[in-house]
């Protein structure tokens, strides 16, 4: 019989530390003016003279934005007469303005360095080297 010779062959892993990375985030604020339409409605009231004889008192109407109220007195004549004294005219007037709201709003920005490791075969990982990733 002839002896037979046989090789194996074993794997093993070393871990090796190539480089480091740190990461860095920023936040900042950016400062906006946002338009914005604001509407406001105001009354305008005039008093509008009359000084009319009228039979019975009129009802309050309404054209369009404008309402008329109408103001009545009596007056002692021989007879008892009704006169329109006046009327309030309310008109109601729409305006638009614009405006710039401030807001803010935040961003964050990142930084990322990468530091290769050095040559030296005798060095060993420190706890520092742990942190950065």
């Amino acid at each position: 019989m002839l002896p037979l010779v046989e090789e194996q062959l074993s794997v093993t892993k070393q871990r090796v530390l190539t480089g480091r990375v740190r990461i860095a985030t920023q936040t900042e604020t950016i400062d906006h003016l946002l338009p914005a339409e604001l509407t406001r409605e105001e009354v305008e009231v005039v008093r509008v003279p009359v000084d009319r004889r009228i039979d019975g008192v009129p009802d309050m109407t309404t054209e369009g934005d404008l309402t008329i109220i109408p103001v009545v007195e009596e007056r002692l004549v021989v007879t008892r007469e009704l006169y329109l004294r006046e009327e309030i005219h309310i008109r109601r007037i729409t305006r638009r303005d614009s405006v710039e709201i401030p807001a803010q709003t935040r961003r964050q920005s990142v930084r990322v360095e990468r530091f290769p490791e050095t040559l030296d075969p005798n060095q060993t990982s420190s706890k520092d080297d742990q942190d950065d990733l």
